[in-house]
């Protein structure tokens, strides 16, 4: 299957907030969102774990 697991993590906090699926071979890059933190309480930026 082309789409694996990832966890997103939020910027400011460092802590692992999301989990979302990605399709490898289409996106390369790592992922990066701004959603909300619930222990920043405010949206921020969230990215892509290794």
């Amino acid at each position: 299957m082309p789409r694996e697991l990832i966890i997103i993590s939020c910027t400011e906090c460092k802590r692992k907030n999301y989990t979302s699926t990605k399709n490898k071979k289409k996106q390369a890059k790592r992922l990066e969102i701004k959603k909300f933190c619930k222990f920043c309480r405010k949206r921020m930026v969230h990215k892509e774990e290794k």
